[in-house]
C-alpha cells in the first residue's frame, strides 16, 4: 500500500504511532520517525528495522518551528523527498474545569496538539510540492466532535486540528496534497494509562468506557490501519475527512 513512500511519523515512541510505524514500514515506507521521547523514538525505529523495514528516529519538539524544520530537511536529505506525513503528537487533557486552567495549562496543550500540527503540516506541505504532491493525517480526537467535561483546552485544541485539516485539504488542487484527519476514541496507549488512573478521571471510567458501545477502548493499531489507508493511493478521493476511530463514541 505504501510501497516507496517516505513518510513521517510524529508521535511514533509509543502507541499509536508506534504502531503506524510497524503497519507502514510493513506495507513498504520508508519511515522517519519523531518523538520527544527519545529513547521511545529509538525503540520504535529498531523495532522498524529488525523487521527488515526502514527508518531512522529524531527526538522533536513540534511545538519549536525550528526543529519542525529541522525534521523535515533531515528526511529530504536520507530519503530524497516526502511523500506522506502521519501528525500523530499530542499530549492528554489536564483534567480541570475551564475556570481552573492557567494559562499555561492552555498553552501546555494547544502548543503541542495544535500549533504542532500547524507548523508540521506548513513544511511538509513546502516538501511535498516539490515532488508533485502528496498525503497527510492528522490525529485529532473523537473530542474533536463531542466534547466533556473537565478538558476544554483539550477539546478546543482538537478541533483546531480538524480545522486546519479542512482548510488545508480545501488547497489541494493548488499543492497536491490531500489532507484528512482521524478521531480516535480511547485507545489504549501509554497516555491514556495515565489518564485512567489518575484520581481526577477515574470517577469518570465507567462512563467513558459505556460512550463506546462496541464494548471496548480501541487498540493503536485500530486507528494505524485508518491512517495506513489514507496515506495510501486506495484513499485518492478522499479529502478533507474526519474519520472517526472510535468504536460508536461520538454515535451516542
Amino acid at each position: 500500500m505504501l510501497a516507496g513512500k517516505t513518510i513521517i511519523i510524529t508521535g511514533s515512541g509509543s502507541g499509536i504511532g508506534r504502531a503506524a510505524a510497524l503497519l507502514f514500514a510493513e506495507a513498504g515506507a520508508r519511515l522517519l520517525l519523531a518523538d520527544q521521547n527519545e529513547s521511545g523514538v529509538q525503540e520504535t525505529a529498531a523495532m522498524v528495522t529488525d523487521a527488515g523495514g526502514k527508518a531512522l528516529a529524531r527526538k522533536i519538539d513540534v511545538s519549536k518551528e525550528v526543529e519542525v524544520v529541522a525534521l523535515v530537511e533531515a528526511t529530504l536529505e536520507t530519503y530524497g523527498r516526502l511523500d506522506g506525513a502521519f501528525n500523530n503528537a499530542g499530549v492528554q487533557m489536564i483534567n480541570k474545569l475551564v475556570e481552573d486552567l492557567t494559562i499555561e495549562d492552555w498553552h501546555r496543550v494547544n502548543d503541542i496538539n495544535a500549533t504542532g500540527v500547524f507548523l508540521c503540516m506548513k513544511h511538509q506541505i513546502k516538501a511535498m510540492r516539490k515532488t508533485g504532491g502528496g498525503a497527510i493525517v492528522n490525529t485529532a480526537s473523537a473530542n474533536a466532535s463531542v466534547a466533556q467535561p473537565y478538558s476544554g483546552e483539550y477539546v478546543a485544541s482538537k478541533h483546531a486540528v480538524v480545522g486546519i485539516t479542512r482548510g488545508a485539504a480545501t488547497e489541494a488542487l493548488e499543492t497536491g496534497v490531500r489532507v484528512n484527519a482521524v478521531l480516535p476514541g480511547m485507545i489504549n496507549t501509554p497516555m491514556i494509562a495515565g489518564l485512567l488512573e489518575s484520581p481526577e478521571f477515574r470517577p469518570r471510567y465507567a462512563a467513558a468506557l459505556a460512550r463506546h458501545p462496541i464494548g471496548r477502548f480501541g487498540e493503536p493499531e485500530d486507528v494505524a490501519y485508518v491512517a495506513r489507508f489514507l496515506l495510501s493511493d486506495q484513499s485518492a478521493f478522499v479529502n478533507g475527512a474526519a474519520i472517526a476511530v472510535d468504536g460508536g463514541y461520538t454515535a451516542c
